[in-house]
């Protein structure tokens, strides 16, 4: 089976990718991991994709294409793959399609999980990290014993710049910008289906297993 999964940073994307990885055997597909796997192993994609880098540019949606091709043509790909963080724009969805077709595969499902902007901003927000241990902790959910102090070795804990709200809200207007479309782009195609990202982690994993299984309509 081949599977987009869509969320919102926060939305526990992560989690659920591994359990899809675990659960079906299939490997998780995310494109910064395969582009710098790229250019670790010096692919001829990953020479052009570092001297783009290297020069402070953003690689072309053309590159990660050819290295996303690159990457599901690869012996574990075989029994399917779960695309992490991929496509992100239409015209990359639209690039896609005949990509896939080239080597005899199709998007079979694609999984959005669905999640509140409050609750992204408040679970994201809440996050503090141990600079010296790198534990991580929420002030609501997770809070550390002592206010601001690492349980494991008493250092103090920060929050990452990317979990500041102003970052955050930010982070969810460009996803919302870019996703809300795609979400209409593969509803049209029949493959879209949505599952409440508030939900247990048990329950949300119960959700994707009745989709992948078919008996979700």
């Amino acid at each position: 089976m081949n599977i987009i999964l869509f969320g919102p940073p926060g939305a526990g994307k992560g989690t659920q990718a591994k359990f899809i990885v675990e659960k079906y055997g299939v490997p998780q597909i995310s494109t910064g991991d395969i582009l710098r796997a790229a250019v670790r192993n010096n692919t001829p994609l990953g020479v052009k994709a570092k001297q783009i880098m290297d020069a402070g540019a953003l690689v072309s949606d053309d590159i990660v294409l050819g290295i996303i091709e690159e990457r599901l043509t690869q012996e574990d790909c075989r029994s399917g793959f779960v695309l992490d963080g991929f496509p992100r724009t239409i015209p990359q969805a639209e690039a896609l399609g005949p990509i896939l077709k080239l080597i005899d595969k199709s998007i079979d499902y694609v999984i959005s999980l669905e999640v509140n902007n409050d609750v992204i901003v408040s679970r994201l927000s809440g996050r503090r990290s141990c600079m010296v241990c790198g534990a991580g902790y929420h002030i609501t959910n997770d809070a550390p014993k002592v206010e601001n102090i690492c349980d494991k070795c008493n250092a103090s804990l920060v929050q990452r710049d990317d979990d500041r709200e102003s970052t955050v809200l930010n982070r969810l207007l460009v996803y919302d910008s870019q996703t809300a479309p795609l979400k209409d782009y593969y509803r049209g195609l029949g493959v879209l289906f949505s599952v409440d990202g508030t939900s247990e982690i048990k329950q949300i994993q119960a959700s994707i297993e009745s989709i992948l299984s078919g008996e979700c309509p």
